[in-house]
């Protein structure tokens, strides 16, 4: 009797342990993807036709052929002399982010098509530098979604958003926001046509989430933008005090797909 007695307090206590973690904290035992941002910095535009032709020859299709399905690469609207390419890489899980990797450069294929990059000399090289940044996705939007847009993809706006906090503990909270405040849901309902939305684990400005929503063109990006700030939902979400003072700096970057990519 004594026994059972326990061994029920202990899965009780086990249940409430569980049950009193944040949902966000819990993340790891469900379906999120995980996210892979490479940023590939450059200066010539020979460098960028060989990057293009690295990408759509050797990368993408080894990626494909190591069951990614679908990568976004992905260009700054304006660039500046720091030239920059973007590269979104979804996993499935985190074996798929820890091994694809290993696929890709065991993979004779992709070494032959991407010899040019792979074997490119000391003082030839196609990039300056490469950036990574790794993310989880939230619990409401588990999965990067293709967006449905009918405007020729040199017309398209992406729209890459990055929402720094000046605490760790208030980028929990501006994540939960967007979790269990709604505002996931309500971009969702003003149809921003989002490809995905992700808790920032490793990257440069931490603690931050980061999200990219797409648009037909500038003009259609601006009316979506202008019916959220308007909405009451917003309105009301936004006011509530339990969210104040959780961003303290939004970056903004317009971005359009390349015309090899899945995204």
């Amino acid at each position: 009797m004594k026994t059972n007695k326990s061994l029920f307090l202990a899965v009780l206590a086990g249940f409430l342990l569980v049950a009193s973690v944040p949902s966000i904290l819990r993340a790891q035992d469900s379906h999120q993807y995980y996210y892979r941002i490479r940023i590939y910095h450059y200066k010539t535009q020979a460098q960028e036709d060989r990057l293009d032709k690295y990408f759509k020859d050797a990368l993408l299709p080894a990626l494909h052929r190591a069951h990614i399905s679908r990568v976004g690469v992905f260009k700054p609207i304006q660039q500046d002399t720091d030239k920059k390419i973007y590269v979104f890489i979804p996993f499935k899980n985190l074996d798929e982010f820890n091994n694809t990797r290993g696929r890709v450069w065991s993979d004779k294929q992709y070494l032959e098509d991407g010899k040019d990059f792979i074997d490119a000399e000391y003082n030839d090289l196609l990039y300056s530098r490469i950036e990574v940044i790794v993310l989880r996705a939230f619990p409401t939007w588990p999965v990067p979604t293709e967006p449905h847009l009918s405007a020729p993809k040199s017309e398209r706006v992406y729209e890459l958003r990055s929402y720094e906090s000046p605490s760790e503990k208030l980028n929990i909270n501006k994540v939960k926001m967007f979790n269990d405040g709604g505002e996931t849901m309500l971009f969702q309902r003003l149809n921003f046509n989002a490809v995905f939305y992700g808790e920032v684990l490793a990257g440069s400005h931490m603690p931050n989430l980061m999200y990219m929503t797409t648009f037909e063109n500038k003009a259609d990006r601006d009316k979506h933008w202008d019916d959220f700030g308007n909405d009451p939902e917003w309105k009301t979400l936004v006011a509530k005090p339990e969210y104040a003072h959780n961003v303290s700096k939004a970056d903004i970057l317009f971005l359009h797909p390349t015309e090899y990519s899945d995204y």
